[in-house]
């Protein structure tokens, strides 16, 4: 049977949250990432990370760019949690683009990734975060409303709310995978 830990790295609570389901699927621990080292990995056959997606960056990623010669012989799976929507195949593309930026070839090939959608709860943020936002809504108000795709829409009429998309059935295949590595 093998050892399994899920870590994460949550500033808003989503991926913690989704981590904590992990946890419970596979009948294992979850530890925030602020706790975990090295040699918390090497104690590990299957590392389930999770990390929230800010400005096209997964957060706290480099526990496994940094330990990818011990990682490289384990089982891996990430997974990113943010408010852009897995289920459109655009959002993924653009989230493996930006992670290809931060993993080898090597880490993209080994490691099994996972899309799941978070939320946002506008008055939680710290301030660079919020001015991002902003920005953003800034840029979309600006466009032609024929352009708006309907993530776009939804971002206008959702901003300065509380929006949560986290789903626990989204996480089925990835506790899956990890089950697949125990067998």
């Amino acid at each position: 049977m093998s050892k399994t830990i899920v870590i994460y790295d949550s500033k808003y609570g989503h991926t913690k949250q989704y981590a904590e389901w992990i946890a419970k699927e596979c009948s294992c621990a979850a530890l925030p990432r602020k706790q975990a080292s090295s040699a918390t990995l090497s104690d590990y056959d299957t590392i389930i990370y999770g990390g929230g997606l800010y400005a096209g960056g997964v957060s706290g990623i480099n526990l496994l760019t940094e330990n990818y010669d011990l990682l490289n012989t384990k089982n891996v799976i990430l997974f990113t949690c943010g408010l852009a929507d897995p289920e459109n195949k655009e959002n993924v593309t653009h989230i493996r683009e930006a992670l290809s930026k931060v993993l080898s070839s090597d880490m993209m090939s080994h490691f099994q990734i996972f899309h799941l959608r978070g939320g946002i709860d506008y008055k939680r943020l710290n301030l660079i975060h919020k001015a991002m936002m902003g920005m953003m809504r800034k840029m979309l108000l600006g466009k032609n409303p024929s352009e708006l795709s309907t993530e776009d829409e939804e971002l206008l009429r959702t901003y300065g709310k509380v929006v949560d998309f986290t789903d626990c059935n989204s996480i089925s295949s990835l506790v899956a995978c990890a089950n697949s590595f125990s067998k």
